[in-house]
């Protein structure tokens, strides 16, 4: 069985020496009663129920996956009996509203917890992941009664919540759905149609599940702007609602979530938002649940990295150079293996800071007493939310595709488990919007953020980390190749907007590009912000010099053998388009 450790040692020193979470963070309306000692407490105590309770349920709960029975799902065994667990611990609660059950805890607690969870169990963390997602949709957007009624079961965990938004015919294509809602006379509304894809769409770990629904009334006008969002219980207080699980899937991953698909037959909703406004709700959802799901992989790409070092460590093959005559080598004295594992190393600890610096970001939007500053902090989360999905989600399926590498031949076997790591990270690219759907966003959306302010924002706060870092000769190479791939991606940048306007074609055959040359200079905006750090807690706390000395040499690696990529994505953004849409479909 795998092995598993919180990096806990990460999160204090993203927390405390990189991003100033004490004066960021803590200092935040409502929350004098937490500091970054009680926030390592409590991850470290997600860790141990990562550790004790979900990884040896893990790799079985794959192999069993969960069973579909006369209408009805059922979840591998263990499952139940740590959902109770995890909700009796109150890890729900963590950052709801306490009007509402909740601790009032920060934002960013709730996903470095998330984190620890999917390394744990991704499919496990499937069920609660969602549900947050459906808690923020109603607080943002339903009436007071809904609230009352739905957020505290939600908050606590009684309940879990879906996202029912994909049809067969639709896709995500939104403007294809056909499930209707009609009112009913007495203030709600009888939901018809099919959804497929619902994760945790029917399960036996809770009494009740709230589904979120698109529909369109009967007269609504066509496309999404006839679309309004419902909330439709499984249980209404009469009984049955007339919502039923027809099957669920058999995927390639993820086997312990429930992926079902869901027949309202007349089932009541009542609306949420306003009408035909449904498309701005469910993107609360939405956009909440693309930042977990990124937070999700990193906890895939944690796992495999520690148990891919551990392997190394103890495996025996083969004789390194330059040195004695003797035993094989632990492969880990191999310079290809050397180069594996950091390579991993530098995408984890990279997409992971990427990640936790955006948590703070939401703390920051929401709390934050300054509404000039909480407008800037939006608009800079919704420019990094396609990133974050994307990128942070390609990062960690290379990371888990690594990880078999190292393994080997073991790597590829069941029983070992790190095969199922990629499997389970392979569902990230695809869901709440593929990869390409999230680099169209950006592309055509996100740029252009309050006329193009939000990315030269962003851009400006990397030139000053490049200012601020150029004075100190260790990391005078670093803070000179950042800034000369930050001048790439703003050229990059500046043609993507004139053919928005000029040349929307290409614009979308080269958005792929464009993201990943984005992502990869942001993480070395990000990277260079940890190497400044290293190098002060090196010089101040001397228990810490082989922790930084690991984290230079890893943002060595980073910007020597990582970061170069960019160069190439800057090239595949300008190079033309045209091999890519004179190929007719006939000779493809």
């Amino acid at each position: 069985m795998l092995s598993y450790d919180a990096p806990t040692t990460e999160f204090r020193f993203l927390l405390q020496d990189v991003f100033d979470y004490e004066n960021t963070v803590t200092t935040l309306p409502d929350l004098g009663d937490v500091d970054i000692d009680t926030v390592i407490v409590m991850l470290e105590s997600a860790g141990d129920f990562a550790k004790d309770v979900l990884l040896p349920i893990n790799l079985p709960g794959d192999s069993e996956g969960c069973h579909f029975a006369a209408g009805h799902v059922t979840t591998p065994a263990g499952y139940k009996e740590a959902y109770d667990l995890y909700r009796r611990n109150g890890w729900p609660t963590l950052s709801s509203d306490p009007r509402f059950g909740g601790q009032g805890l920060p934002t960013s607690l709730g996903l470095m917890v998330r984190e620890i969870i999917a390394a744990g169990s991704m499919s496990f963390g499937m069920y609660a992941g969602l549900t947050q997602g459906a808690y923020r949709a109603i607080l943002a957007h339903g009436n007071e009664e809904l609230q009352a009624l739905y957020l505290p079961p939600l908050a606590e965990g009684c309940w879990t919540g879906t996202m029912c938004m994909t049809e067969p015919q639709s896709g995500s294509d939104l403007s294809l759905l056909r499930t209707r809602a009609v009112p009913d006379g007495n203030g709600a509304y009888r939901i018809t149609g099919t959804k497929i894809f619902i994760s945790g769409g029917d399960h036996d770990l809770t009494e009740n599940i709230v589904h979120l629904v698109l529909a369109r009334l009967p007269d609504g006008p066509p496309g999404t702007r006839g679309i309004s969002l419902f909330l439709v219980p499984k249980l209404i207080p009469t009984g049955p609602n007339g919502v039923s699980c027809g099957s669920i899937e058999h995927k390639m991953g993820i086997c312990g979530s429930a992926t079902a698909l869901l027949n309202f037959d007349g089932a009541q909703g009542w609306l949420i938002g306003e009408l035909h406004g449904g498309t701005k709700a469910m993107f609360t959802m939405m956009n909440s649940s693309r930042v977990g799901v990124a937070v999700q992989s990193v906890g895939a790409a944690e796992i495999s990295y520690q148990n891919a070092v551990a392997y190394a460590k103890s495996r025996r093959q083969g004789r390194a150079p330059n040195t004695a005559a003797g035993d094989a080598s632990a492969i880990i004295e191999h310079a290809d293996i050397r180069k594996t594992l950091l390579t991993m190393r530098a995408w984890v600890e990279g997409i992971r800071a990427f990640y936790v610096d955006s948590a703070i970001a939401l703390d920051v939007r929401s709390r934050h007493p300054d509404a000039a500053l909480r407008e800037a902090t939006d608009n800079r989360l919704s420019l990094l939310t396609p990133i974050l999905k994307s990128f942070v989600s390609e990062c960690a399926l290379e990371v888990t595709s690594l990880g078999i590498q190292v393994f080997g031949g073991h790597g590829y076997i069941h029983e070992n488990g790190m095969e199922q790591l990629y499997r389970d990270a392979r569902v990230v690219p695809l869901y709440e919007g593929t990869n390409t759907i999230q680099a169209l966003d950006l592309v055509g959306r996100k740029i252009a953020l309050d006329d193009g302010q939000a990315v030269e924002l962003l851009f400006g706060q990397m030139d000053e980390i490049v200012r601020r870092t150029r004075g100190t000769a260790a990391l005078l190479s670093l803070a000179a190749k950042l800034a000369d791939n930050l001048t790439m991606l703003r050229a990059s940048t500046h043609e993507i907007q004139k053919w928005r306007v000029s040349d929307i074609a290409r614009c979308t055959a080269v958005a792929a590009d464009y993201l990943r040359q984005f992502g990869l200079v942001a993480l070395g905006g990000v990277w260079l912000q940890m190497a400044e750090a290293a190098l002060r807690v090196r010089a101040n706390r001397p228990a810490m010099t082989t922790f930084c000395d690991a984290k230079l040499q890893t943002a060595h690696h980073y910007f020597a053998r990582l970061l170069p990529e960019a160069a190439l994505r800057h090239d595949a953004v300008l190079c033309g388009y045209a091999e890519i849409t004179n190929l007719v479909a006939e000779a493809s």
